[in-house]
């Protein structure tokens, strides 16, 4: 299976501007650019979209882990905290911390963890990731 986004830019760093697009057509040339990134402007950027692409993965794997274990989520909410910081003379993306709270009739809060912390594990954009991921989970 592949999936495709994509992204264009006009002018430098500072001035220029750019729009992402997903194959999809969730996002369809929303706009991005150096002030969305890093002055909190209207518009999105690369770490909001990471976030939202792991915590979706993430939440999607403990669903398919509870399952297994015979459970099923009634609700799952999961937000992604993607910190960027200046790493020598550019950026990286040292860490994500995950926040879930669940509602899943039948599990114990121990069971929860253990299966919240398998799916941060197994989850395809948990692997991909190179920083630090740390979970806080909980049932609600």
């Amino acid at each position: 299976m592949r999936k495709r986004g994509s992204a264009a830019w006009q002018g430098g760093i500072k001035d220029g501007i750019g729009s992402i697009s997903t194959e999809s057509g969730a996002l369809k040339a929303y706009p991005y650019g150096f002030a969305s990134r890093f002055e909190g402007k209207a518009g999105t950027n690369p770490e909001e979209l990471i976030g939202a692409a792991h915590a979706g993965c993430f939440t999607m794997a403990l669903s398919l882990i509870l399952g297994e274990a015979g459970l099923t989520a009634e609700q799952l909410d999961t937000s992604a905290d993607v910190t960027l910081e200046k790493d020598g003379e550019g950026y990286s993306i040292t860490h994500v911390h995950l926040t879930l709270r669940g509602k899943v009739p039948g599990a114990d809060e121990a069971t929860f963890l253990q299966l919240a912390s398998k799916a941060k594990q197994g989850c395809p954009v948990s692997k991909l990731l190179k920083a630090e991921i740390t979970l806080d989970a909980a049932l609600a």
